[in-house]
């Protein structure tokens, strides 16, 4: 067994930052509007200098195994990171996601737009005043024989 496989093992079996995180700054949702799955992602938010850290993070899914591990995975890097590396985060993330079948791209997606939602209703709650939680749906389908692509994630 490899190094890598033991460590989606270990996500699989023991999710790294799994659960709901009570009094989250900001809550944000990916979900895949054709099967009903969704990752729900909190964080809560320090400002430091220019920029927004993110100082802790969890999420909850409502979906297959390779989406808690995508979940666990992406949360444990975007952990006490900055707003600006987190936008780098998701941008790599769904860069590398370009070249996946869709049915295996869907999942990690779905965590990346969770985390954009977060990110997006944090900012937005600072300029309302009021808490905003963001739901953003997959454009990749994780059902190969269905076509579907969403223009407008939001």
């Amino acid at each position: 067994m490899t190094q890598i496989d033991k460590e989606i093992i270990s996500h699989m079996t023991n999710p790294n930052n799994y659960g709901r995180l009570e009094n989250a700054d900001s809550i944000g949702i990916g979900e895949n509007p054709l099967n009903g799955e969704k990752v729900i992602l909190y964080i809560n938010v320090t400002k430091d200098k220019d920029d927004f850290i993110i100082s802790d993070i969890s999420f909850e899914a409502i979906a297959c195994m390779t989406t808690v591990v995508a979940g666990s995975i992406i949360t444990n890097e975007a952990k006490n990171i900055s707003f600006s590396l987190a936008e780098e985060l998701i941008a790599v993330t769904l860069g590398m996601l370009e070249n996946v079948p869709p049915e295996e791209a869907a999942c990690s997606e779905m965590v990346a737009l969770a985390l954009k939602a977060a990110m997006d209703g944090y900012k937005m709650s600072l300029e309302d005043g009021e808490k905003k939680s963001l739901i953003y749906k997959i454009n990749q389908s994780c059902s190969p024989d269905k076509e579907h692509n969403l223009k407008d994630n939001r």
